[in-house]
């Protein structure tokens, strides 16, 4: 391909708006240079590093240190989002606000992290979470990440939230987390072990037990997840009401589970 001297100019200016003039002038009709440094998380890129996500979410909830370094590296990181598993998502704010970290949810909107209904409620900003429940009536129903009432992000606000508490009190709702139904240890220890659905070296679920409470895991996957049980061996995984995970007993032996969110996504057999 040619280009006449009047293209290239008219190219290259605007490129130049975009601040990108000097790299097209110096790689047109060369191979590009190698990058000056090591991109981190180079099979996500240009997405944000998974691990580095992952990190600074968990970060926010108490270690100041750490998600300042990542911000400041990369502020766009103050709205990093990393889902848990089965759809718990969860945001830097969101994790600041839940444990009631207030400097940690002030440095992240600062560097742009987006506000919502729940770090309002633990920061005291009774005029906002009062507009976002005359906006949506019911609103205060909804539960935050991990499935956590918008009562107890206000009750982390401590003496500084305590109208958003009174408040949310009035309305008699804001602290209804999803149904669960008691389980039998007996049951919950009959479930323990591997279920197989695919051939692949990460196609199965692990169902164990840690310190009295079911949970399930997949390898390399971002967390365990607590199961929590609906009625006859029917469980969500933490955070997540709308997936539903059934277990199957036949003959006395629990044989296989199957994942549906609302429709079925897999079944997979007991080892």
């Amino acid at each position: 391909m040619s280009l006449s001297r009047r293209s290239f100019f008219t190219l290259t200016s605007g490129l130049s708006v975009l601040g990108l003039t000097t790299f097209a002038t110096r790689s047109w009709g060369q191979a590009a240079p190698p990058l000056p440094y090591a991109i981190a998380g180079a099979d996500a890129f240009p997405q944000q590093d998974p691990s580095l996500v992952k990190d600074a979410v968990a970060a926010s909830h108490g270690n100041f240190a750490r998600i300042r370094e990542l911000v400041e590296k990369q502020p766009a990181m103050a709205r990093a989002s990393i889902d848990w598993g089965y759809g718990d998502w969860e945001t830097c704010i969101d994790a600041a606000a839940h444990v009631g970290n207030k400097p940690i949810a002030d440095f992240l909107l600062t560097y742009g992290a987006r506000p919502t209904l729940f770090s309002a409620a633990m920061m005291g900003q009774l005029d906002v979470v009062k507009a976002m429940v005359a906006a949506r009536p019911g609103i205060q129903r909804t539960l935050g990440p991990h499935g956590i009432t918008l009562m107890s992000h206000a009750k982390a606000g401590g003496a500084d939230a305590a109208a958003v508490v009174q408040f949310l009190a009035s309305l008699g709702d804001a602290d209804t987390p999803a149904p669960t139904q008691p389980l039998a240890p007996a049951d919950r220890d009959a479930l323990v072990g591997k279920y197989v659905y695919g051939a692949g070296p990460r196609d199965f679920f692990m169902v164990d037990v840690l310190r009295d409470v079911l949970g399930i895991d997949r390898p390399n996957s971002p967390a365990r997840r607590l199961l929590l049980h609906t009625g006859n061996l029917t469980f969500f995984p933490s955070g997540v009401p709308t997936a539903k995970i059934a277990f199957l007993r036949d003959g006395g032996k629990v044989t296989q589970l199957t994942l549906a969110d609302p429709n079925v996504m897999l079944t997979a057999k007991r080892t």
